[in-house]
């Protein structure tokens, strides 16, 4: 369950201010413009026009991005010229006008990447700098940089998915209707060098939980010398087929998909080896029935195939060594964890003979290391917040890292030498880089700024990445601070017209679940709570045990029960920001969230109505029994394993406690969180007699990405808030 932002959550209590404590103060005027909705939709929480997938040219002297309006997804593909600092579009509106219907495999792509993009949504620079490739729904196109010539490649046989140039140029590979297609980019022909023998196997697709919950988007690899490929071949015929269906079209043949739930079988992943021509070399070889999950892939000149692969549990992973001639492996590093272990798909990385680096979470925190046949050496202590690698030089590698989990900063790590902190104004930065060592992007959402993409040579800014989207229309008034005796990270977000002496409605905007902080320091990070404020509430969050970033311990310890441990520290940290802050109505608190913060809410009304007086449930998992294997049982291992847990961790156990309001909303075509969640909710609570509201989102995913359906929806959300807090 990767984290999506909630639709904008919209929280009206004009009616609800005040309290008896200050009912002899004249009424606040509520002083949030109701136009924000409407701008806050169309510029896609003013991200929408701000440059994104950069990526610097080889040679050192461009920065290639996309970029769309303030208003609108449909993307273009620009250059900056680092020396002119001038910017120039590469495509033409001919190209971008193209409205072709996605395929299914590129339409669940996008969802797994929480993308909504028209016009150019990817694009690839060859390695040497002198191509760009350029799908458009099922299309392919080519750009030669040096004489600005657009040629589209044959598109016969079906969509093309995953299209990537090999490492020469020369070629580009894509998933047709489930096998993998050559395509000799110079004499625009092409070749299908795989034909699947059955409707339920793919080559060259990654399956669903590989996307979803590993972050491993590809299912075929090219080699270093352009020769061969390693191709994943998946059979689904043991998984069992849900359904999403959009019910306001009833005449539409609902999606089928193949869902592994708790439980049931996954996807059987292979590996080959293949030659160009499609002739298989070897089939790699490892433990399957005991490492199911294939996790991550790197091919890198001079060197051979690095595999990871996991148990079911993901208590076990081995680091293998493929031999391409044989497809046997060799295993060059084991790790064990009692209750699971964390991906990081940045490594393995190959540094020089022999020589990889890796990280782990061995010594209670996220750790990089040089791993050679003689040992072990770390690079960076457990305490610096090792969080992701992003370039590795010569000498040292560039990585990002925090200790503060609010925070995320580059440091440079020499291999031999103290680690070097890069950024350290407070907020978000990131690195992109190329192939040189010299020039990277710098990208940085701080406190004090917003966000910026500067491009530097060395500490030096030779330049900046224009953004074109709308300025928001107020900054955040947030405080962040740590709470309670666990020094919970959390952040207090009051209307910009706040009086001392006032006391205010409590919102907890939630999400509360593994692998995402709520809390996070940002200059605009908070436009939608502070919206919220400005109706007259105190909008409140809280990053407890479970959550990244504070150590391996602290992360799991709800191992076993995704939500008693979450539940206990929400309200510990709200009780002691109760504490502190005279202005929160403690007899007022309303909760929302969206996915996994939806679950949170509903759980919150239902257990503990003596904190809570009103939740809203978007999109919420109601059993996880229903949920993702890669997911649910990293954290709650097998149904089989852990009934009680499982029970314990239900909504449907506690829905005849229900006493609070609670609204639910859900898109009938998720194919995330399955609508079956919500249903199954409802049905229990309509059981039990149970008073609740339910909000059907006719053909939403788990994106609520139409502008006026969330416009709406937030209106209704206003109004069941009002009432539930007054």
């Amino acid at each position: 369950m990767r984290f999506l932002n909630a639709p904008l959550f919209v929280l009206l209590a004009a009616s609800a201010c005040g309290s008896p404590s200050s009912s002899t103060l004249p009424e606040l005027p509520v002083i949030a413009d109701p136009a924000f909705l409407e701008q806050y939709a169309q510029t896609g929480g003013f991200r929408l026009g701000q440059p994104t997938s950069i990526t610097i040219t080889p040679d050192g002297r461009e920065v290639l991005f996309l970029r769309s309006g303030p208003r609108s997804p449909v993307r273009n593909l620009y250059s900056f010229d680092i020396e002119t600092g001038e910017e120039r579009a590469l495509l033409g509106q001919e190209l971008l006008a193209d409205t072709g219907e996605l395929s299914p495999e590129e339409r669940a792509l996008r969802e797994r990447l929480r993308l909504v993009a028209g016009g150019v949504a990817s694009y690839q620079l060859s390695k040497d700098g002198a191509r760009i490739l350029i799908p458009l729904s099922g299309r392919l196109f080519v750009l030669e940089r040096a004489s600005g010539e657009l040629r589209e490649l044959p598109s016969d046989g079906g969509y093309a998915n995953d299209a990537r140039f090999s490492p020469n140029g020369e070629r580009v590979a894509c998933v047709r209707e489930g096998d993998l297609w050559i395509i000799d980019v110079a004499e625009r022909t092409q070749r299908r060098i795989t034909h699947r023998d059955s409707p339920t196997i793919t080559n060259g697709l990654a399956e669903f939980v590989a996307q979803e919950e590993m972050s491993r988007y590809h299912g075929y690899w090219w080699s270093p010398d352009s020769e061969s490929l390693l191709l994943q071949r998946t059979d689904v015929a043991r998984v069992p087929v849900w359904h999403a269906s959009n019910p306001i079209a009833p005449a539409d043949e609902p999606h089928a998909a193949r869902y592994p739930h708790t439980g049931a079988e996954n996807a059987d992943v292979r590996l080959f080896v293949l030659s160009i021509d499609g002739t298989v070399r070897s089939e790699v070889q490892w433990d399957r029935a005991a490492l199911p999950y294939l996790a991550t892939v790197r091919w890198s000149k001079d060197h051979p195939p690095l595999i990871v692969v996991q148990d079911r549990r993901q208590q076990r992973e081995l680091v293998l060594e493929v031999d391409l001639a044989s497809g046997a492996t060799s295993t060059r590093l084991e790790e064990e964890d009692a209750a699971w272990l964390n991906l990081d798909q940045s490594v393995p990385r190959w540094t020089g003979e022999d020589r990889y680096l890796w990280s782990t979470e061995r010594e209670g925190g996220w750790q990089l290391e040089v791993r050679t046949p003689e040992g072990k050496t770390a690079l960076t202590p457990p305490d610096l917040g090792y969080y992701e690698l992003r370039h590795v030089a010569d000498d040292a590698a560039w990585v990002i890292a925090s200790s503060d989990p609010t925070e995320r900063h580059v440091w440079r790590v020499p291999f031999e030498g103290e680690a070097e902190a890069i950024t350290r104004e407070p907020g978000y930065h990131d690195a992109i880089f190329g192939s040189r060592d010299d020039l990277w992007v710098h990208a940085s959402h701080t406190v004090d700024e917003g966000p910026r993409w500067r491009v530097r040579r060395g500490n030096e800014v030779v330049g900046e990445l224009r953004s074109v989207a709308d300025a928001p229309p107020f900054v955040p008034n947030v405080e962040h601070l740590e709470v309670g005796e666990r020094q919970y990270r959390a952040m207090v977000i009051r209307p910009r017209n706040f009086e001392r002496g006032r006391t205010y409605p409590v919102l907890l905007s939630v999400y509360a679940g593994p692998g995402h902080n709520r809390v996070r320091k940002g200059r605009d990070f908070q436009l939608r709570e502070q919206w919220q404020a400005d109706q007259g509430f105190v909008v409140v969050s809280l990053d407890g045990r479970g959550t990244p970033g504070r150590g391996r311990d602290w992360e799991r310890a709800v191992r076993g029960d995704l939500i008693e441990i979450p539940l206990a520290d929400q309200i510990e940290g709200l009780r002691a920001l109760g504490e502190r802050f005279s202005e929160l109505d403690m007899d007022r608190v309303g909760v929302y969230g969206w996915s996994f913060g939806g679950y949170f809410s509903a759980m919150a009304v239902m257990r503990h109505p003596e904190v809570f007086k009103v939740g809203v449930a978007g999109a919420p998992v109601c059993d996880w029994r229903d949920y993702d294997t890669h997911y649910t049982e990293r954290f709650m291992s097998l149904p089989s394993d852990n009934e009680a847990g499982y029970n314990a961790a239900s909504v449907l156990s506690y829905t005849s406690n229900l006493r609070r309001p609670l609204l639910i909303v859900h898109g009938t075509s998720d194919d995330n969180v399955y609508f079956v969640h919500a249903l199954k909710m409802h049905d229990a609570l309509m059981r039990a007699d149970r008073e609740h509201e339910f909000i059907a989102l006719a053909g939403s995913t788990h994106m609520v990405s139409n502008a006026d359906l969330a416009r709406a929806l937030q209106g209704r959300i206003m109004r069941f808030l009002a009432r539930g807090l007054r």
